[in-house]
């Protein structure tokens, strides 16, 4: 069986959203063969990245930079798994109050540093999280997961 692991730090009620719209679409019925697997950033280790066939992100945008929890998750994994997640297929979500920009390219440019492989562009929502938000958000989700699956 494929494996999709979700990692995410969620302290507001706005990347909650997001996240359980991740969940929602990586979970959906018609996705067949696929175990998600979700992980706060500050729980989140190399062995459960080395297990995964494609993983999920999810950040607040803090001070125009992803968030701590999400870096340490990153200083954790990077080297232990460097060379054995070349290729990982990989999605993002960030929140924000009024930016993300920061901390999209922080977290891609380690992803790419990483040899990883993102399968859609980040889902970026600032302010109030939007029906499109979420469904992208849900899209992201199952696209990820079809991936983890080799199906994308």
């Amino acid at each position: 069986m494929a494996r999709l692991l979700i990692v995410h730090h969620t302290p507001s009620p706005a990347t909650q959203e997001l996240f359980e719209a991740v969940l929602a679409g990586a979970g959906d019925d018609e996705i067949e063969g696929v175990e998600v697997t979700a992980r706060a950033a500050l729980a989140a280790t190399a062995s459960d990245l080395l297990a995964a066939d494609a993983v999920v992100l999810g950040t607040p945008a803090n001070i125009g930079y992803m968030s701590g929890a999400l870096k340490v998750f990153f200083d954790a994994v990077y080297y232990p798994c460097l060379n054995d997640t070349a290729g990982l297929p990989y999605g993002l979500y960030v929140h924000g109050n009024s930016d993300t920009a920061g901390a999209v390219r922080a977290v891609e440019q380690i992803a790419k540093g990483m040899g990883w492989a993102r399968v859609r562009p980040p889902v970026e929502a600032v302010g109030a999280v939007t029906g499109e938000a979420r469904e992208a958000c849900w899209e992201l989700g199952a696209v990820t997961a079809l991936a983890a699956a080799g199906e994308v």
